[in-house]
């Protein structure tokens, strides 16, 4: 009887090992089940960790149980924060036990490669690449043509311009669903735009109007300009052409020219003194040099000589 029931006692005799997250420790037991050995070495079990063999298996000699705690794992993916608890090694494994499919674009944090340890902080953005297709307005543009037969103050509209469309295909990229980037991948031109065409004259107009209508004119000089007075009475005087000197601050006056330079007949404008006729001459006027007439001295000495534009009308 001794000899049966010392073997039977033998016989419960088990060497094995226990590997607590990563820590072995080696024991002989006489327990029959994965449960009853956890329990007497004060173990504790939660649902979310992960025992190698289950809890109900029963154990032989050399057997090996391994059991790992899982961590409390924080994890934000589409800007939703939740605690999961999970026994895994790393980030990778962990989303691969989650069902958690992660796209080559999508942002991970830390790296997947990073262990898992409590209260670990994960933060997953979802990248997500649409085609767009949209329509776009395409602006007209001013076009100005240049007239030299009208004045400078001339501006006409001869055709209203008209805004296009066009069709633009964009890969828009979206980061938990809010739009990041936009690249244009092509263009489409479905309805063209229309100039709008401007008329714009440039032939010049004197700084003075007459009558509130302002002229033109061909050129304008700078000159030397003297002045004479009507030596032998007012309308008594004769120009070099043969007709009266005369003095119209409302018309047009006398004045002396070089004629080659400004022709017989010639309308001028002369700054400060008025609308005026080519019509005399004199020995000393040669080149850019003007006499202006008066029909008294004291007027001619007020004039002296001045330096003014002249404008060829």
């Amino acid at each position: 009887m001794l000899l049966v029931i010392g073997t039977s006692v033998y016989l419960g005799r088990k060497s094995i090992s226990l590997v607590i997250d990563g820590k072995q420790k080696n024991l002989i037991t006489y327990r029959s089940t994965v449960q009853q050995v956890l329990k007497s070495e004060g173990i504790d079990v939660s649902p979310n960790d992960e025992l190698i063999p289950a809890l109900n298996s029963k154990i032989k000699n050399n057997e090996t149980i391994t059991l790992k705690h899982a961590v409390a794992v924080q994890m934000t993916i589409d800007g939703v924060t939740t605690t999961k608890y999970s026994p895994e090694d790393n980030i990778e494994s962990f989303l691969t036990a989650e069902g958690i499919v992660v796209n080559a674009e999508d942002k991970v944090t830390p790296e997947k490669s990073t262990k898992l340890f409590d209260g670990i902080k994960i933060n997953i953005v979802k990248v997500e690449h649409k085609t767009i297709l949209t329509k776009d307005i395409v602006a007209f543009r001013t076009v100005t043509k240049r007239d030299s037969s009208l004045p400078n103050t001339h501006v006409q509209t001869v055709q209203n311009g008209s805004d296009g469309e066009k069709e633009v295909t964009s890969d828009v990229v979206y980061e938990d669903g809010k739009e990041t980037s936009r690249k244009i991948l092509s263009e489409t031109v479905t309805k063209k735009p229309v100039d709008k065409i401007l008329v714009v004259g440039t032939f010049p107009l004197m700084p003075v109007s007459r009558g509130g209508q302002e002229l033109d004119y061909k050129k304008v000089i700078k000159v030397k300009a003297t002045a004479y007075y009507a030596v032998y009475g007012v309308g008594k005087t004769y120009t070099a052409t043969g007709v009266k000197a005369v003095r119209n601050p409302e018309g047009y006056s006398t004045i002396a020219v070089d004629p080659r330079v400004i022709p017989y007949g010639t309308k001028l404008f002369v700054e400060g003194y008025g609308f005026a006729t080519a019509a005399d001459a004199g020995t000393a006027i040669r080149g850019n040099w003007i006499d202006v007439f008066f029909d008294t001295y004291s007027e001619a000495c007020r004039w002296s000589v001045k330096y003014v534009n002249v404008y060829i009308l």
